[in-house]
């Protein structure tokens, strides 16, 4: 399915563009019922989610921006709720964040699916695909590979996924090889709804640790993160946060378009 169709046929005034990027503002149940239409439907969609760290990624790579404007991008942290409100007066209506967003689409899909799984370490996706059997049971979740593979051993994995032709593909490689791979490898004929959902096989594992929900409730899950891994996270954050609403903020008084088909 042409994102732009599946972008018209849902309103334009449901998309905020965000530095050049349009974001579906839905609440939490109507972007549940929406991927399992597309699932029903075996409309081919491909998902990501926007934060301020790979809206960063995308201000300054126009390869990655290109990609994402083919998939269907829903809103992920605090950051773009603060830009959504800089730019058109209001948050978006949920946090869809893949971690919380994606499980919860998965117990709400009641038709069984076939889901797979694509990234992490081998032990984090087994785990993570033992996790989601418990929480979904109506679903069949196999693990194709983990994210540690070479371009040799690619035309089995692509081939493996064909094959399977899973109803949602989970694929967790980090931004932006993740959207990269799905938009260079991924089409129809591999599975309905590729999804690129970063450390959700992670999180979901047990491996990396979630901040607890009091924090998650103070929009701080980006802090405890950060606490937990500073040497790998302290430039997205604490650089890359402060950038971005920079950024957003030369969006609002360039007199570029805030509303859907601003330029990249």
């Amino acid at each position: 399915m042409n994102m732009h169709t599946a972008r018209a046929a849902i309103g334009r005034d449901t998309l905020k563009t965000i530095l050049g990027i349009p974001v579906l503002a839905i609440r939490w149940d109507d972007a549940i019922a929406l991927l399992a239409q597309l699932v029903a439907e075996r409309r081919f969609t491909k998902v990501s989610f926007l934060n301020a760290h790979n809206a960063n990624i995308a201000y300054t790579d126009p390869t990655f921006a290109e990609v994402l404007d083919d998939f269907l991008i829903l809103p992920d942290g605090v950051g773009v709720d603060m830009a959504s409100k800089l730019l058109y007066g209001a948050p978006f209506p949920d946090n869809l964040n893949g971690t919380d967003f994606i499980p919860a689409f998965l117990q709400a899909s009641s038709r069984p699916l076939t889901v797979g799984l694509l990234g992490a370490t081998r032990v984090n996706a087994e785990a993570a695909s033992s996790k989601l059997s418990a929480l979904a049971v109506q679903h069949k979740f196999v693990v194709i590979h983990d994210g540690y593979f070479s371009a040799a051993e690619e035309p089995a994995i692509i081939d493996r996924i064909a094959k399977l032709r899973p109803d949602v593909l989970l694929v967790a490689m980090g931004v932006p090889r993740q959207e990269l791979w799905i938009a260079r490898h991924i089409d129809q004929r591999h599975c309905t709804l590729p999804i690129a959902v970063g450390a959700l096989l992670d999180f979901l594992s047990g491996t990396v640790p979630r901040a607890p929900l009091w924090m998650r409730r103070l929009r701080l899950e980006w802090l405890f993160r950060l606490w937990i891994e500073p040497g790998r996270l302290w430039r997205r954050y604490v650089v890359g946060n402060p950038l971005f609403l920079w950024r957003v903020v030369g969006q609002k008084f360039s007199g570029a378009e805030a509303g859907p088909g601003a330029n990249h």
